[in-house]
């Protein structure tokens, strides 16, 4: 009999995931830490021998709240949450025999790949204002990064976050363990008001940081991540994004033409300022090549289409 066991089902994304396992009809338990303390490998390992899942779902971690400079002040449980769990949970599926999901982040990287006169270049930092406006103009200059591209925000590239060094270590410990998938996630969002969607935030931020960046609809991630593992499909890292990149400008324009019509929203006038008032620690803005997702036949939606839709049915 199929049973899935979630782990950190309690959490923005791994709500989701619930949601989704109950519409798809698929026998899953729903653990969390205070049944379970699947933090110690031997105590997981057990319950999986008895339990006998087909599948293990990890959407657990620490995120800081209310965004990634709660980890700086929290370095410790940040790594538990991060890498040293992602390790334990691999370890023990690879244990128990049991093919596993993992939900990592594409904040492991920085900016995205350019081609000018033939040539491609990685550039670091897409909020360069001749930048900005060369992609603005021909985006189709632009190509992200490929899951065998080695992360440049972490702590082998510094500078990075904290949460983006440990979500680093946390694939370098577990790519390469057998019956795996890695599901790299980009800044979530859906129609739900929440703290948690990036919609929400965008709307709460006194003032907003403008960069360009890969998203992922909350819902059209789940499905996609389900879809490989239904679909057996190769193990391996996938980065799961909508198609496509959106600048933070391009996002605040859509939300005043649906959902918040006279607010009038601040930007930070740029990096120099937002770093020095409005972020203690650097953010990861990127954007994700998701033809290994598509060529394993998963359909989502281009992040233009999500976005419209996330906000032409937004509910609070």
């Amino acid at each position: 009999m199929e049973l899935v066991l979630l782990l950190g089902a309690s959490g923005y994304v791994g709500q989701a995931f619930a949601v989704e396992l109950k519409a798809r009809g698929v026998n899953f338990l729903a653990i969390s830490r205070r049944e379970l303390d699947y933090t110690r490998f031997d105590v997981l390992l057990e319950f999986m021998r008895i339990k006998k899942p087909t599948f293990v779902i990890n959407v657990a971690g620490y995120v800081g709240q209310p965004n990634v400079d709660a980890c700086e002040g929290a370095k410790s449980d940040t790594l538990k949450g991060s890498a040293l769990l992602a390790q334990t949970v691999a370890h023990a599926c690879v244990a128990a025999d049991v093919p596993w999901g993992y939900v990592s982040s594409g904040c492991i990287y920085s900016g995205a790949k350019v081609i000018e006169g033939g040539c491609e270049r990685v550039e670091k930092d897409l909020a360069q204002p001749s930048l900005k406006a060369l992609i603005a103009e021909n985006p189709s200059i632009v190509s992200g990064f490929k899951e065998t591209d080695q992360p440049n925000f972490s702590f082998h590239e510094p500078p990075c976050s904290f949460y983006s060094g440990s979500k680093a270590l946390a694939e370098s410990a577990i790519a390469n363990l057998p019956r795996g998938y890695l599901w790299r996630l980009r800044i979530p969002f859906d129609e739900i008001d929440n703290p948690r969607n990036y919609l929400t935030k965008i709307q709460s931020y006194g003032r907003v940081y403008d960069n360009v960046n890969s998203l992922s609809h909350r819902g059209d991630f789940v499905c996609a991540c389900l879809d490989l593992w239904s679909q057996e499909a190769p193990f391996g890292i996938y980065n799961v994004t909508n198609p496509g990149f959106v600048s933070t400008k391009q996002v605040v324009e859509l939300i005043k033409r649906t959902i918040q019509p006279d607010k009038d929203f601040e930007f930070w006038e740029n990096d120099e300022e937002f770093y020095r008032f409005g972020a203690k620690t650097p953010r990861s803005n990127c954007i994700l090549d998701v033809t290994k997702l598509m060529s394993a036949g998963i359909n989502i939606r281009p992040v233009e289409e999500a976005l419209q839709d996330a906000l032409g049915n937004w509910v609070t």
